[in-house]
């Protein structure tokens, strides 16, 4: 069953290697497909430099921005 971490890493480490944090988790065969990222930490990395690749791009596209408190 595959399932997939979404993580920030240095671009410098290997694909399987340290990590920094981990900001979610992806489950495509679930129905529908299971993605949880925690926006707050995402945008927190990205303003400190760190870049998405093109596939975290577009999960968090899909992942719905939560109502302000």
């Amino acid at each position: 069953r595959p399932a997939y971490r979404v993580v920030v890493a240095d671009s410098r480490s290997p694909r399987d290697g340290r990590f920094l944090e981990v900001l979610g988790h992806y489950s495509p065969l679930t129905e529908p497909p299971t993605v949880v990222i925690d926006r707050a930490k995402v945008e927190a990395w990205i303003k400190k430099g760190a870049q998405p690749s093109n596939t975290v791009r577009k999960l968090i596209a899909n992942v719905p921005v939560p109502a302000p408190k």
